[in-house]
């Protein structure tokens, strides 16, 4: 059996920037345990597999598939570059002209439509709440060390965890911190926290005042050390940030060793339209 297989950089328009996922088009049911197979093969923070609904569907025609994600360890309800590069795939490769693509998910329905050289996803919102600051401090050290904290909230229908550094800090600043994935697995062991966001509010009078905020994002617990940029963080980061600077249109950049984009838009209905580009860099077959 082969299984067409593209690698797509995603929230960047250059090659071997962005964050890569592996992109499977499924002409046929995938056993079961093919899925983690294959993503564990592909050794990327995430692999997608985009499957037909029914036998007669078309990947160039149709405007429904059903999408799936996995780690190199598990499956995962949210991926947004995994989904930014599906949708590139159809698009780009495939031609597909639909003005949007339905992608059905453990997330519920995903849309992502075409605007200029972007692709915009359609994302759940959630919420952060407060979180007690004594109940994470070892993992919070763990991550960010001796580093001043603004603030500490918490997702819980993500179980990810955000964690705010000073404003005194400068992207430079979260750009050199060092994080060991062992030792925050080892702080954090309650299954409570699955993701850790570290983020900084931009600077609005430095080179890089186009950006309203920065992030890190680290997530051992699902096999990623840490992900290079992260659309499903977003989706936590752009309610968070919204609130904090009274804003419902934003510009992030995820200061990854990669880096990636990302242009946010939240709407009246509770979701957030997360945008970027991306770059195709591989296209060939697995044989299993």
């Amino acid at each position: 059996m082969q299984i067409s297989v593209f690698i797509v950089d995603a929230f960047t328009n250059q090659p071997f920037s962005g964050n890569p996922a592996a992109v499977c088009l499924l002409e046929e049911e995938l056993e079961e345990g093919w899925h983690q197979k294959i993503a564990t093969e592909m050794n990327l923070s995430e692999t997608a597999f985009i499957r037909k609904l029914h036998p007669t569907d078309d990947f160039a025609r149709s405007s429904c598939f059903g999408l799936r994600w996995f780690t190199p360890t598990n499956e995962v309800p949210l991926c947004g570059h995994a989904t930014l590069a599906s949708a590139a795939l159809l698009f780009q490769k495939k031609k597909n002209r639909n003005s949007t693509l339905t992608f059905i998910t453990l997330s519920g329905e995903l849309h992502a439509r075409e605007a200029g050289d972007h692709i915009i996803l359609d994302l759940p919102l959630y919420s952060t709440y407060p979180q007690d600051f004594q109940e994470v401090e070892k993992l919070v050290k763990v991550a960010v060390g001796d580093m001043n904290v603004q603030d500490v909230c918490y997702s819980p229908d993500t179980k990810k965890l955000l964690v705010r550094l000073s404003d005194v800090y400068e992207r430079s600043d979260l750009e050199k911190i060092r994080v060991n994935a062992q030792e925050l697995m080892l702080a954090e062991n309650t299954g409570k926290v699955k993701g850790l966001i570290v983020t900084l509010k931009g600077d609005f009078h430095g080179k890089h005042a186009s950006y309203d905020f920065y992030s890190r994002y680290f997530a051992p617990w699902y096999g990623v050390p840490e992900d290079p940029v992260t659309g499903s963080a977003h989706a936590v980061l752009s309610s968070y940030w919204s609130q904090q600077l009274g804003k419902n249109e934003m510009c992030a950049f995820q200061c990854s060793a990669r880096g990636g984009q990302l242009k946010i838009l939240l709407r009246q209905d509770r979701r957030v339209d997360i945008s970027g580009q991306t770059f195709i860099v591989l296209n060939g077959f697995l044989t299993i």
